[in-house]
């Protein structure tokens, strides 16, 4: 089949079935026109790769276990070691992303979201800025302090 009918088969662009081709996740056939060719067990290759994107895995990972995968003699050990290596990961972003929420959550709990133009959201933004704007404004004012005394020391 071709890349068009690779890619209906599998649910992944054709834009990425280059793209996973370019990067050696797999490997084309050419057919005789040098148009790539693909076989069912390409397209089964190319869902395994789809399924462990939809999970999250890094390209990186999703290499090493398309190779556990089509090789039958792998131990099952090291795939499960990826799966919950995968786990942890995902927890921490997940924990990370939860304190981010309740973090919005609480500046727009104080939030009128009236006609005033006073907004604790974004002065909470603003004021990362605001203090590294303020530092280096202490900064600049003691660097130019300093070169008035030279000019007038």
């Amino acid at each position: 089949m071709n890349i068009g009918d690779a890619a209906r088969a599998s649910g992944i662009s054709a834009k990425m079935i280059r793209h996973y081709e370019a990067i050696g996740l797999i490997a084309a056939g050419r057919g005789a026109n040098h148009y790539r060719v693909y076989s069912q067990a390409d397209v089964a290759e190319l869902r395994f790769i789809r399924h462990a994107r939809d999970l999250g895995f890094p390209l990186q990972d999703v290499k090493r276990l398309l190779d556990l995968w089509r090789n039958r003699a792998r131990a099952s050990a090291e795939v499960k070691r990826l799966a919950l290596d995968h786990v942890a990961a995902l927890e921490a972003k997940a924990k990370s992303l939860s304190a981010m929420a309740e973090s919005l959550r609480h500046l727009a709990a104080h939030c009128h979201g009236d006609a005033r133009p006073d907004c604790p959201i974004l002065e909470e933004l603003g004021g990362a800025f605001s203090s590294q704007v303020a530092s280096l404004g202490g900064q600049e004012n003691a660097t130019k302090q300093k070169g008035k005394e030279k000019c007038h020391g």
